[in-house]
């Protein structure tokens, strides 16, 4: 199945948001934006390298020890960017540069220098109002920007001048990223999709005597069947009582007959992030126990995505997820009480200690402003993960019949003008649809 009817944003996406970036600067003043720098694995091994969502963002180029530098003098703005120069030597040990000559026209900007220069370069280019860095994000970054600026002022009998302030611009290009363009939009639902499709696989290979990892690999290798190399993030494989392990990664355990297994999985396609989680029965079947409480996290998840329209916040559902949680506890015996009073009470703690969901987009957990306690407005271009769940580690004391079982179901929903579309609705997630699924091994 080819997946890929858009591989990657058109090279315009990049340079109009570039232009949407400086139409937010004031008058003689600049932006600079690091790239990512690869990373040491062990001895002369790098991990793969994967570019700063930011830089990216405005320029779509995947290579590191780059620099991107937006000004606006006089009413005109310029852009430059500084790269790792041509070298037939070192291409022909670790791959392909593009070079300084060709960077101009392969990234739509107006000038191009060696990053071998930019020590030089940078303090003749440092605007005289502010510059936009964000610091702390690419330490090497903040090393050159710190010399340039103390090199500025220290020589302003020549010329030079320094910015009389350094203004973060993640607050303005986080804002941006919140809101997805139409192309990403396209990009997030085949990282959906895909992701989708490594969890059907990972449903018909499940049997017990497996290991996690085992059925790790079977996603991974349906990730990279259609064209996305790597996963969006660490996947947690979680049989059991693994379950209630929030972050488990381990992935290295038994599979056993009557646990459940609790799949939190997603593809990384384009740059984009698929993030979805279902939970099943590792033998195919839900127990009465099983049943009971995935039943209640079901409610709680179709729910909230009813609800999670223009208009409304993440405050807002959660609390109505939770009242549905509460109810569910309550009906088995696990709490006991009125609902309003244990809403109160933050009685669900000990059972449900995360959040509803989260932005998604370039990262997992995409960058973007939630308001005070997610009490922000969601809007038309937002995308954000719905992934309520119950978990009910062996050490509570509830009844035994319920202990180390951990749900979790998460969907990618993107905000419409008309509510909402699930971009992840192709994995089943209603108990009748999984079991006969499973009943279909591969």
């Amino acid at each position: 199945m080819d997946l890929t009817y858009l591989a990657k944003l058109p090279d315009s996406e990049f340079q109009q948001r570039r232009q949407r970036l400086l139409a937010q600067l004031p008058e003689n003043s600049a932006l600079i934006v690091f790239s990512a720098q690869e990373k040491t694995r062990n001895a002369d091994s790098s991990y793969p390298f994967r570019q700063d969502s930011y830089f990216w963002y405005l320029t779509g180029f995947n290579e590191p020890d780059a620099v991107l530098l937006l000004s606006t003098q006089n009413g005109k703005h310029e852009s430059a960017v500084f790269v790792r120069p041509a070298d037939p030597l070192m291409e022909t040990w670790n791959g392909r540069r593009l070079g300084v000559a060709q960077a101009p026209t392969a990234l739509a900007v107006d000038c191009a220098y060696s990053i071998d220069d930019i020590q030089h370069e940078l303090p003749k280019r440092l605007p005289t109002t502010a510059l936009y860095h964000a610091d702390d994000l690419q330490p090497w970054g903040d090393r050159i920007v710190r010399q340039a600026v103390r090199y500025a002022r220290q020589h302003q009998r020549q010329g030079f001048h320094a910015p009389p302030q350094l203004i973060d611009w993640r607050p303005i290009l986080d804002e941006m990223r919140l809101f997805k363009s139409e192309h990403e939009v396209a990009l997030l639902q085949q990282a959906g999709q895909i992701s989708a499709l490594a969890h059907l696989r990972a449903m018909q290979q499940t049997r017990p005597n497996r290991y996690e990892y085992e059925l790790e690999s079977e996603m991974l290798h349906e990730f990279n069947r259609h064209g996305a190399r790597f996963a969006a993030y660490n996947s947690i494989v979680a049989g059991g009582e693994n379950a209630c392990i929030l972050h488990y990664t381990e992935n290295d355990q038994l599979l056993k007959d009557g646990d459940l297994l609790l799949i939190d999985a997603g593809c990384e396609f384009a740059m984009y992030a698929g993030d979805i989680t279902r939970t099943f029965p590792i033998n195919g079947q839900f127990s009465t126990a099983q049943r009971a409480v995935y039943e209640i996290v079901l409610q709680a998840q179709k729910r909230a995505i009813e609800l999670l329209v223009p208009g409304a916040s993440l405050e807002q559902v959660n609390r109505e997820v939770l009242k549905i949680k509460l109810a569910g506890l309550v009906k088995l015996g696990i709490l006991h009480g009125e609902i309003e009073a244990l809403l109160e009470q933050q009685a669900y703690k000990p059972f449900y200690m995360h959040g509803l969901g989260h932005w998604l987009g370039l990262d997992v957990h995409d960058v973007g402003d939630y308001g005070t306690n997610r009490n922000r407005t969601l809007d038309v271009g937002m995308v954000l993960t719905v992934e309520p769940g119950l978990y009910l580690s062996e050490k509570l004391d509830i009844p035994a019949q319920y202990k180390g079982i951990g749900v979790r179901i998460e969907d990618n929903i993107l905000i419409t003008e008309y509510g909402n579309k699930v971009l992840t609705s192709a994995v089943p997630k209603e108990i009748d649809e999984i079991e006969i699924l499973m009943q279909t091994k591969t």
